[in-house]
């Protein structure tokens, strides 16, 4: 009986244990998403408490929350009590992400939920959430990106023109790029619009307005089914409410959505094996080809310049010339590459060379013989080969080559100097030179006063240059002002075109960033630039001051702007860079 009474008693007393343990967890509605949708993330309490701090959220945006929630029950006379607080996250990048520690205190103690990694691949298909509260607004912004060609050939061009479409019932005040394509199977350069157009069009059969955002090159590496990867924006719209403003006109609502184009496949076609040159090195396009040399009458000892090139449209930049083989008389060097190619959304287009130097070593004539040149011609499906003419280097003065065989009858090549090396005298006549006594010279004086005046000036220079290096502020300010005319110098040139200047300008902005934060383009939006400057030790008014030069930058591409409000804009980005650079080293 005492056994069964001291067991009720221990299992009554865990119970009550059990009855006070206080859990504090962090839940997640998905683990995996595109970053193009939206997390919501629970941290979750059985007892109430107090000063509850959250994450930093680092590489989320937050778009909702906190809410909180507070339940209480009684289930068969016991009591349960629950406390939630909610957020709506959206992510920055890809990449695996870690929600950190949230905090509370319970009863004078403190509790901390475990970090919380997420998977955030590139964007996925649109979602249709109805639950989500942008989901109507989503539904009248598109992005679309439209393929040139869907079955090209390895190493054909072909284009991807992304667009924005828009309602006409929605406005757009701005948009950044949250997340590029990657390109990981294409030689790829993107070609950005200098200042966008609007246009008239339809969407799925309804009216709808839009611009093309930009234009990419793409040439694939890779045969078979390859994916491009989705744009991702975060876009900042204007939609309209049930509610009228004093005129009768529609009062709208600002909102920030996130939206991406659906992935896209290409099926690229493998080269033909059937009627492939062996001396085919890759070259795609409708191209031309060139030997040419710039003298072929000369000395030994003169050089000469064979010039091998290759021009017109195709993917110039992603194959190698063919080499020359030239007689063992002609000296040649290492050619000097040189590229003059144009890129626009149709494809590479110039001409690329390749420049021999040739010096020939003895008098004779020698044959260049022909270089061929095989390329790939989408446009009518088969391979093309080109032919160069022979060259007849003659080569009239200098010395000649004699052939004589050997003990074993193998032919061997000499050269005859000849007079070539009269012009060296044999035997010369020479006079010994009086030697003066250094002692008692002027030089011998001059290097016993010079010290005198060297030591006093060695000693001025140095206290000279310790306070110079003791001036850390001095030094710092100095720094910082070369600093922001280092990166303003290529928009300083450009004064007086504005496109230039203004591309020049956001450039420069963008490299301070990246020399000063070790962030890529591709993560420059606002929120992130203003949070990791402040967490770097800039100044509110130092941070509004760059972004606004990054706003100042996009509007005018957009506004005409006069040579005086360039020189404005210069100077403000000058003074701003040099400010929060001195902010930054007082860190």
């Amino acid at each position: 009986m005492k056994l069964k009474f001291g067991f009720l008693i221990v299992l009554l007393f865990t119970g009550f244990s059990m009855l006070g343990q206080v859990k504090f967890d962090a839940v997640v509605s998905k683990k995996s998403l595109g970053v193009n949708e939206r997390l919501r993330v629970d941290f979750e309490m059985n007892q109430d408490g107090d000063d509850f701090k959250p994450p930093t959220f680092q590489g989320f945006t937050v778009v909702g929350g906190p809410n909180q929630s507070v339940s209480r029950q009684w289930v068969n006379g016991k009591s349960s009590f629950s406390k939630v607080f909610s957020y709506f996250l959206q992510p920055n990048t890809r990449g695996n992400l870690t929600i950190g520690q949230a905090e509370i205190t319970i009863d004078g103690e403190t509790y901390k939920t475990l970090p919380v990694t997420v998977n955030v691949t590139a964007a996925v298909n649109r979602p249709t959430d109805e639950n989500n509260e942008d989901f109507t607004v989503s539904n009248t912004v598109h992005v679309v990106a439209e393929v040139s060609k869907n079955s090209p050939y390895l190493n054909e061009a072909f284009t991807v023109t992304y667009k924005l479409y828009v309602s006409r019932r929605t406005g757009v005040n701005g948009w950044n790029v949250i997340d590029e394509p990657k390109y990981a199977d294409f030689w790829s350069q993107s070609i950005d619009e200098k200042q966008f157009k609007v246009y008239d069009g339809t969407y799925q059969g309804e009216p709808y307005r839009y611009v093309i955002l930009r234009r990419t090159l793409l040439y694939p590496q890779k045969t078979g089914e390859l994916n491009i990867e989705p744009i991702t924006l975060n876009i900042n719209v204007e939609v309209p409410t049930n509610r009228r403003d004093l005129f009768g006109m529609p009062v709208t609502q600002p909102k920030q959505i996130t939206v991406a184009a659906d992935n896209k496949k290409i099926n690229v076609k493998q080269l033909p094996q059937d009627g492939r040159p062996a001396d085919f090195t890759g070259a795609v396009g409708d191209l031309d080809f060139n030997v040419e040399a710039s003298k072929t009458t000369l000395d030994a000892g003169e050089a000469l310049d064979l010039q091998i090139s290759a021009n017109g449209n195709g993917n110039l930049k992603l194959f190698k010339l063919p080499k020359p083989n030239l007689p063992n008389s002609l000296e040649v060097y290492d050619p000097e590459h040189s590229e003059d190619v144009r890129t626009n959304y149709t494809g590479m287009s110039g001409n690329i060379q390749d420049r021999y130097t040739v010096v020939p070593q003895s008098k004779g004539k020698y044959p260049i013989p022909p270089i061929s040149f095989s390329y790939f011609n989408p446009r009518t499906e088969k391979y093309e080969t080109i032919s160069s003419k022979e060259i007849l280097i003659d080569v009239k003065n200098g010395p000649a080559i004699t052939s004589s065989p050997n003990e074993n009858g193998v032919v061997k090549s000499t050269v005859d100097a000849g007079d070539q090396f009269k012009y060296i005298i044999a035997s010369t006549e020479l006079q010994p030179m009086e030697q003066a006594s250094f002692f008692g010279s002027r030089a011998f004086w001059g290097m016993v006063v010079a010290p005198l005046f060297i030591i006093p000036l060695f000693i001025f220079v140095g206290k000279k240059r310790k306070a110079y290096q003791a001036d850390v502020m001095g030094n710092r300010l100095r720094k910082a002002d070369k600093l922001a005319r280092k990166f303003l110098s290529d928009a300083k040139k450009n004064l007086g075109n504005q496109k230039a200047f203004y591309l020049a300008l956001e450039r420069s902005l963008h490299n301070y960033l990246k020399a000063k934060l070790n962030i890529q383009t591709s993560d420059m939006s606002k929120d992130r630039i203003s949070k990791l400057l402040a967490e770097r030790g800039a100044g509110e008014q130092a941070i509004n001051d760059f972004l606004g030069l990054l706003e100042s930058c996009e509007y005018a591409r957009y506004t005409p702007a006069s040579t005086v409000t360039m020189q404005e804009d210069y100077n403000r980005a000058s003074q701003t860079i040099s400010e929060l650079d001195k902010q930054l080293l007082r860190r």
